[in-house]
């Protein structure tokens, strides 16, 4: 059997701000290394360091010591315009808030990490950017804007998004957290389909309910790991969405 691909691999990433006269050590020697096509949830209450981590992940902010390889690419001392490029090419963020351009179609908005990619021709951007909206299920809403749109929609074009550049890894913060009950499953039902395709996915939440839907948990307190665990038996999205109430608030 072939070796699994390391997508991601920390090595004792520490990272230490300084806060007035105090240093903070929000990350105190991360190690962890994520396979191609695992899904992984990392939690953490509020102070954990899972943010702090995820601007890591990011390539957001850069580690104060240890060292972060994003697809075998070391980041850490990488300029801030490096990063950024690397960041395009190899990471699809989905945010919890959407962050969609409000006067903007989905195809439009779906096109804008290509922008930057002089591969693509404007017809190839917008095939692309087509491709993955069908993929999320958006086929029909092509054309509409982030203001015709509800939540799970906006948050499928994010998805969307971040799936048009077939990125190393799917990024996503919080992604459920602003969407109701069964918006949320209909999201978890997406992401383990695309985990299903091979995807590579962080999901960072404080939901721990999330993590049932995962190949793997990482457990942040203090900057620290707690616990890295695989999960044995992955529940099935679309039988908790099926099971919700039908009369539950859409």
């Amino acid at each position: 059997m072939n070796e699994r691909k390391v997508v991601i691999e920390l090595q004792d990433v520490r990272r230490d701000f300084k806060v007035g006269e105090e240093v903070v050590h929000a990350l105190r020697g991360v190690s962890f290394k994520i396979y191609e096509g695992e899904f992984v949830t990392i939690m953490g209450t509020s102070g954990s360091g899972k943010s702090t981590l995820l601007n890591q992940l990011g390539c957001l902010d850069t580690p104060t010591s240890g060292e972060y390889f994003l697809d075998g690419t070391p980041v850490r001392r990488m300029s801030r315009s490096q990063r950024a490029v690397l960041r395009n090419r190899k990471i699809g963020f989905v945010f919890q808030n959407y962050n969609l351009l409000a006067k903007t179609t989905a195809v439009e908005n779906v096109e804008l990490p290509l922008m930057y990619n002089s591969k693509y021709s404007a017809r190839q951007r917008r095939e692309a950017a087509v491709r993955a909206l069908q993929e999320v299920g958006l086929g029909d809403r092509l054309n509409h804007k982030s203001n015709q749109m509800s939540g799970g929609q906006m948050q499928r074009v994010a998805i969307a998004r971040a799936l048009v550049n077939d990125p190393a890894v799917i990024l996503a913060d919080e992604a459920t957290g602003n969407l109701d009950t069964r918006t949320s499953f209909e999201m978890l039902v997406l992401f383990q389909k695309l985990h299903k395709e091979g995807r590579t996915i962080i999901f960072v939440t404080h939901n721990p309910e999330i993590a049932q839907y995962s190949s793997r948990n990482i457990m942040l307190r203090d900057g620290k790991i707690r616990e890295d665990t695989q999960n044995a038996c992955i529940l099935s999205a679309a039988e908790a969405l099926d099971a919700l109430p039908v009369n539950q608030d859409d």
